[in-house]
């Protein structure tokens, strides 16, 4: 009988979600479903709508609810970790204090100064998530969600000898919609997909064992399919492989998109699929869900019609049910770089194929990038790497190292500038961040 821990469960879209294809599998259908997060009303919602899952479905699951971490994971086979460490008051100014300085972005949660701030106040805690986990449960894998996806994970393995991987929509997203474009069925689709979060490539992308990619090109000719995701077509044509995560978080990722007001608005603004131009759209969709996420949770709750318990995309019931001794089940993880991929730096969080077991988390060897792609993903890994090691050492000035080479603040700033932007983060932060025991440099 499984235990399954949710640390920040008041997350409802993600719980939701996850436990819905958690019990489907029959090994997983008696499990204990430990719900814990900090905000007692976020959580008694929460509870509610996963025991009415567990009611529908006619499952033995028991679920028990807890503001107590580590009641929560005592005893835990795998853990899945939503947690936002400040809520939309803190890290909106992650994305409104760049702005002020003219570093544009759009989601803001992964990387950039927006990225590495939200790192800074959330490694802490993950960290001593991991610490609590050796000696709670051990052996218990932890399966992450939250962003900064590369830089949490990076953080975690580093200090921790807990089995960590970062899971992420984007690989099997971005693979359904690029099957669609060429009109292939998505279960006659094969690839190789590896880098780092967000920046991971289609190495090959297959459809019945042939190359796609001269396809996908075709595709791109038709107005309907460009427009799309724009952003991340014009990456593909010049660097000849498809990136996984969207447009609107590759715009910032690099210096070509968002460096000029006329670039945004040729290049970001007038897509047809979400919204990749729109300054903060993900600030500006949690601000509203300040306000509107009791409604919609009680609107679920409430809802007289049968819930679709069917089973979803998502890889962690999948990886949770293969290690409890199901069917082995291989995904795309972020795992560390035993040299999986030889021409990125040791050590650091790579999102490569890995096979799930009963043994735990097996990585797979890819090889070398590309070196067009490698010169990309190297710099976001040199900027993590320093991101990182400020978060647990508290130095500042590595804050201002790790910014100033982010490609898209070192095109609109100047070194001093960039100096400025950071002292100010630090300043709005300074309560957040009990690591840095001084501020000024």
């Amino acid at each position: 009988m499984a235990k399954i821990a949710f640390i920040g469960a008041g997350s409802f879209g993600f719980t939701r979600t996850l436990v819905k294809d958690i019990l489907t599998f029959p090994t997983l259908q008696d499990a204990t479903i430990a719900l814990m997060d900090i905000d007692p009303e976020r959580l008694d919602y929460i509870t509610r709508a996963i025991q009415r899952i567990v009611t529908e479905g006619k499952y033995a699951a028991k679920v028990v609810a807890t503001t107590d971490r580590r009641e929560a994971l005592a005893g835990a086979d795998a853990v899945l970790c939503t947690i936002l460490c400040g809520d939309v008051d803190i890290w909106r100014h992650d994305i409104e204090i760049p702005k002020k300085f003219g570093v544009d972005t759009n989601v803001g949660d992964t990387r950039g100064p927006s990225g590495i701030f939200r790192a800074l106040r959330t490694i802490p805690t993950m960290v001593s998530i991991c610490k609590d986990m050796e000696e709670l449960c051990p052996r218990a894998i932890l399966l992450n969600y939250t962003n900064p996806m590369a830089m949490l994970c990076r953080a975690m393995q580093r200090e921790s000898k807990i089995q960590v991987s970062g899971l992420c929509h984007s690989v099997q997203g971005t693979a359904h919609m690029l099957a669609h474009w060429i009109k292939a069925p998505v279960n006659e689709i094969d690839f190789v997909c590896a880098g780092i979060n967000h920046q991971a490539f289609y190495l090959s992308f297959t459809w019945n064992g042939k190359d796609a990619y001269p396809l996908i090109r075709k595709a791109m000719k038709r107005p309907e399919v460009y427009n799309e995701e724009q952003v991340r077509n014009e990456m593909f044509l010049a660097l000849g492989y498809y990136v996984t995560e969207s447009s609107g978080h590759n715009s910032e990722y690099n210096a070509w998109f968002r460096k000029r007001p006329e670039l945004i608005e040729k290049h970001c603004t007038h897509g047809t699929g979400w919204n990749p131009g729109k300054y903060a759209y993900i600030l500006d969709h949690y601000l509203e869900r300040r306000h509107t996420w009791k409604k919609d949770i009680t609107s679920w709750l409430e809802d007289p019609k049968p819930l679709d318990l069917s089973r979803g995309h998502e890889y962690a019931a999948s990886i949770i049910n293969a290690y409890m001794g199901g069917e082995p089940f291989e995904f795309n993880g972020n795992v560390p770089n035993t040299g999986l991929i030889t021409n990125l730096p040791d050590g650091v969080c790579v999102e490569v194929p890995v096979v799930a077991n009963r043994r735990g988390l097996n990585s797979i060897h890819v090889g070398a990038l590309p070196p067009q792609l490698a010169a990309l993903v190297n710099t976001s890994v040199a900027i993590e790497e320093m991101a990182v090691e400020a978060a647990l050492t508290g130095d500042p000035e590595m804050v201002y190292h790790a910014i100033c080479y982010d490609p898209l603040t070192a095109a609109v700033l100047s070194l001093a500038e960039i100096r400025d932007l950071v002292k100010a983060m630090l300043k709005k932060n300074k309560a957040h961040l009990p690591q840095f025991k001084t501020i000024s440099f």
